[in-house]
């Protein structure tokens, strides 16, 4: 979701608190694990709380031409986003969307502290693909980071959108796209 069809969440939060730190995405770090240990100690030592983070997602709006790029690719296939965020962080972003299907993860969270994170099963992109392909679906999938590069092994069709050089260099099997019509028409080539 974000990167592809809205903003980053946590470069936002950056941006807002002044943490630069925060600005560290899937894009930048593979492991996420790793990742999101360091973005709560962070949370942690600055005081920033859930509700403080869910002020500056209210604020967001999709990725220009993301709204337009959803409601077509939905007239055309069932479309469902995988994503490594929260569901406490999403609500704001899917009113936005048109409510689309979204399978992400959830927080832990204390008193308005963020003070964990539950993944619903690791590695749940790749998962997901795996189970949609398991009841007959063909998939297609897209994503930016790191993080997704397991769930475009598993696809039938794996695109790379918008991502920095590091991850397309590394994954060159897999076409890369820098707009949403250009992702658009690469996904209507293999329907």
């Amino acid at each position: 979701m974000e990167g592809v069809l809205t903003p980053e969440i946590w470069i936002a939060v950056a941006e807002r608190t002044g943490i630069a730190e925060l600005r560290r995405t899937t894009r930048d770090e593979p492991d996420y694990d790793k990742l999101m240990r360091g973005r709560l100690a962070l949370l942690d030592r600055h005081g920033i709380t859930l509700s403080r983070i869910q002020a500056v997602i209210g604020a967001l709006a999709p990725l220009p031409g993301a709204l337009e790029f959803l409601n077509t690719l939905r007239a055309q296939v069932q479309v469902i986003i995988l994503s490594d965020t929260f569901e406490q962080f999403a609500q704001p972003l899917l009113r936005q969307l048109g409510w689309p299907v979204l399978l992400c993860h959830r927080l832990v969270v204390e008193h308005d502290r963020i003070t964990g994170y539950q993944l619903r099963i690791r590695d749940q992109k790749r998962e997901a693909v795996r189970a949609l392909q398991s009841v007959n679906y063909r998939v297609i999938a897209a994503g930016d980071s790191f993080n997704d590069t397991s769930m475009l092994m598993e696809a039938d069709h794996g695109i790379l959108f918008r991502a920095p050089a590091s991850v397309v260099g590394q994954f060159p099997q897999f076409p890369a796209v820098e707009d949403h019509p250009a992702l658009l028409k690469l996904i209507q080539s293999l329907l």
